[in-house]
């Protein structure tokens, strides 16, 4: 899906990621991996946009709703959702379908948003319409009524059990949304001051005691453009090759990791698909793959 974003390509994400070889790194170590293949998404030249502050937004409600009951069956037959996107507007189908899981079974969710962004505009503050903008508002509470009741009308996620790693660009009305919902953050200053070993160790010993699932949403732009060309919305000063790969290495070792998504890969901008191929080394990292 691009619908979400202000560029066209990121709908082709997915088959960078599969070309990159992403199956076959997986199996290489010990995961039975299942494709399911895409979730068929209209593309815009055969759409009206009815409302420029919520582009595109029927298609994608209904795009995110199958993808919250496809995650949601995935989890109940205990097994590993990976979520490749695809804008980030995708993260409303995913979060929900594990939310409507935990919420069932009453346990405790949370959610670790890797990102440049903050996502957190809503109709009210966007300055572009552009959805991709909006999902961590909208699964926190916060937003159009038809995104926050993407599969089922209750909040997706509370703000003290979301936190927001590698933010550097965050809109003037947006930063309010962000201050007044209390969800923790750590920017890149707080990443240079701080080390990013530092800061994803605090998150995931806070958040072990007080989840019992934790999704991992991941925008490949929370990368340094220098290292993953290949996105819509770059923004420099981001995270470096090793920074990222050490936060998914620590995720990976905390063994608490129930989910976890990728988007955001535009082969359109990327060079030789150099930063899927990245995005499927983090994933590898994120998922078991060691140095030794």
């Amino acid at each position: 899906m691009d619908l979400g974003a202000g560029r066209r390509g990121v709908d082709m994400g997915p088959s960078a990621l599969r070309i990159a070889g992403l199956a076959e790194r997986l199996r290489d170590l010990g995961h039975t991996v299942s494709d399911d293949g895409d979730i068929p998404v209209r593309v815009p030249e055969s759409q009206e946009i009815d409302n420029h502050k919520l582009k595109y937004l029927p298609e994608i409600v209904r795009a995110a709703t199958i993808l919250a009951h496809k995650v949601e069956d995935i989890m109940e037959q205990e097994e590993f959702p990976l979520v490749l996107g695809g804008d980030h507007s995708i993260a409303m189908g995913t979060i929900s379908g594990l939310s409507s899981f935990a919420r069932k079974r009453n346990l405790r969710f949370g959610v670790i948003w890797i990102d440049a962004h903050a996502d957190m505009n809503t109709v009210e503050t966007t300055p572009s319409g552009n959805i991709h903008g909006m999902p961590l508002a909208a699964v926190l509470g916060e937003g159009a009524l038809e995104l926050t009741t993407i599969g089922g009308d209750f909040r997706k996620v509370d703000p003290k059990n979301a936190v927001l790693i590698g933010v550097r660009d965050i809109d003037i009305a947006e930063r309010e949304i962000v201050k007044r919902t209390g969800i923790a953050h750590y920017t890149m200053a707080d990443i240079d001051k701080y080390g990013a070993h530092k800061i994803i160790n605090k998150v995931l010993k806070e958040f072990k005691e007080k989840v019992d699932l934790l999704h991992v949403s991941f925008d490949i732009d929370s990368v340094d453009p220098t290292v993953a060309a290949g996105v819509g919305t770059p923004a420099p000063g981001g995270l470096s090759y090793r920074e990222t790969h050490l936060i998914m290495e620590t995720i990976a070792d905390c063994d608490c990791m129930s989910s976890l998504e990728v988007a955001e890969v535009n082969p359109i901008f990327d060079i030789k698909n150099q930063s899927a191929e990245f995005a499927v080394q983090v994933i590898a990292s994120a998922l078991g793959k060691r140095i030794i």
